[in-house]
Formats: structure tokens, sequence, C-alpha cells
């Protein structure tokens, strides 16, 4: 076990996290970043990329995150396997106490988290070996690949109805599995998808299977009250059921709201604890798109050199003023 310091640590990688990196590498903070338990975020898990700029011809999610890590180590970030288990933040602007899962001690002056949030799955093996090939928990990002296709997508909240809306516009049926008789979703949500002539909801329904050996091909459902079976012959399989941020190790100490998403400063990404930053889906329950996770991620390390600026400025004039008192 060893104790360093930094002037500023990155908890977590992903758009939020190699973002914040370069530019704060640019700023001559020699940031410190901790990849975490999934590197590079839900964008590993991620094939295609085709709305992020920069990428005319779209990019696979690891090699996007590959590139992305490259320009953060180029600039000089000291980028690190494992991740942060420990955190004990200072609530009087001193250091940061951090501890890593090797037992290491991070003394930092400002702290970014970028631990990103992980998508709530059904639980099933088909669902897993057929992620990122046909099952997806973001239309947003995926939808495009199905357009004028048959989809299904599994939720009732106001992200599902989103969603579903989303791909009705794009795709030519839409199946949206509920499991119960009723939606949670707000009202002015749930008329939006019943009015879509090309939304199919089925009530009382739930997820025995998605069919398919290298692609989805398909998806058997059981009517929980009949014990009836149907299989829809779809191309597409959204999940969307919530998202989890994975926010567990900062509670007691940083401001959340009830689901778990960091609070920040409106127009900034600064938390209750001053020199503690929070970007990207930590902190974001709204847009969680990789777009947003960098923009953020830049103002936190903006942020971050703003106030090492500040508190340098504060103690350099300190002694000033107590030699003329």
């Amino acid at each position: 076990m060893k104790e360093e310091r930094t002037q500023c640590l990155i908890i977590g990688s992903g758009p939020a996290g190699y973002t914040a990196a370069v530019y704060a590498a640019r700023a001559e903070l020699k940031p410190m970043l901790y990849k975490g338990d999934q590197p590079g975020g839900q964008l590993t898990i991620t094939t295609d990329v085709e709305n992020y700029p920069g990428y005319p011809d779209g990019v696979q999610g690891p090699q996007m995150m590959v590139d992305f890590e490259k320009q953060a180590a180029r600039f000089g970030t000291d980028i690190r396997h494992g991740m942060i288990t420990e955190v004990k933040f200072s609530e009087n602007g001193g250091l940061h106490r951090c501890v890593s899962d090797s037992g290491d001690v991070i003394l930092a002056e400002t702290v970014i988290i970028s631990t990103g949030a992980s998508a709530k799955w059904l639980g099933l093996d088909s669902e897993k070996r057929l992620n990122g090939k046909g099952v997806s928990a973001c239309a947003v990002c995926d939808g495009f690949f199905f357009r004028g296709q048959d989809v299904a997508i599994v939720g009732a909240g106001d992200t599902a109805c989103e969603e579903a809306s989303y791909l009705a516009k794009i795709c030519k049926k839409v199946y949206m599995i509920v499991r119960r008789d009723a939606m949670r979703a707000s009202q002015i949500m749930q008329n939006r998808v019943k009015k879509q002539k090309n939304i199919e909801i089925l009530w009382h329904s739930e997820t025995e299977e998605i069919l398919g050996k290298d692609e989805v091909e398909g998806v058997r459902i059981v009517n929980n009250q009949t014990g009836e079976k149907q299989e829809l012959a779809v191309q597409g399989f959204f999940v969307a059921i919530g998202h989890t941020p994975n926010t567990g190790i900062f509670k007691g100490q940083l401001e959340m709201d009830e689901t778990g998403y960091l609070i920040t400063a409106p127009d900034s990404t600064a938390t209750n604890i001053a020199g503690v930053f929070a970007s990207g889906d930590a902190q974001d329950k709204i847009y969680r798109q990789a777009v947003t996770a960098a923009g953020t991620g830049c103002m936190a390390a903006l942020e971050a050199e703003r106030y090492l600026q500040e508190k340098e400025s504060k103690e350099e004039e300190t002694p000033k003023e107590s030699l003329v008192s």
C-alpha cells in the first residue's frame, strides 16, 4: 500500500472521464484516472456508434473508447486499471482521501466523478448473448439500425414510452411489453404512445426468451394471467426498465436524488463538497448520450482548474492580509 497526492483524480472512464482527463491534462493538472470495473463505460458493449461527431462513417463502441483513452494518455494522464472503492471527502477544502481496490491511498485536491450508470436488464441468458446483436438498452442510440423493421420494447415508465414513441417514427411495428395492466408513465406519455397506430401494447406480458442464434429474430412472451405464450417476429429488442447510477460509494457524503443520481449545482458540475465534481451518466438521468457525457466531462475539468486557481489565489493572499492586520 502506498500514499500518493494529485491535483486531480478522475474516478471512472468513458466519454466523461476521458474528456475530463484531456482537458485536465492540457491544463497541466497532471490528472490520475482510475478506469473502474467497466473500463470505457457502456460504450464498450455497444457495437456501431453513428451519432458521435467526428466519425462520419460510424465507429465501433470499443474502438471509440480506445481512441478516447489514447488521446487522454497523449497529454500525460496517469491512466490506471482498477477502481476506487472508498472515499472520504474533505468538507473544509482540504485533501480528499480515496482508496483503490489495491489498497493505495490517493490524496486529491480535486475529484471528478465519472462512474456512469448501468442499465437494468431482465436477466435472461439470451439477452446477454444477443446484447449488441439486436438487444439494446438505448433506443435513441440504436433504433436507427432498425428502420422499417419490427421491434419490441420492455418497460412501462416515461423512458419506455418516450423510446417507444421514438421507435414508432422509424420502425414499421413496435410491440410494447408491459408486465401489468397499467403503466407507471405519466398520463401525457401514455397518451402519446396510445395514439401511435404502429405501437401495440401487450398487457400482462413478460419476456420468456429472446429468439435468434447470431442476431435477434424474435421474442417469446408469456401472459402472466393466462399463461398463454406468443412468439413475435422482431429484429430489435429494447430494454427500457431503467438505469442504476454507479454512485454507491458516495452515499452519505454527496447529495443525490432518490434514485442515486448525483445532484450538481445549476449550470455546473459542482457537488455539495468543494473540489468534487460530477460528470456523465452519474449525474445525468435525462440525456444519457456519449456526446453529453463528454460535454460535462469538459465542464468538470474546467471547473476543477478554476477551483484550484481560486484556492491558490486565496492562499497567496492570506499571509498579506495577516501582515496588514
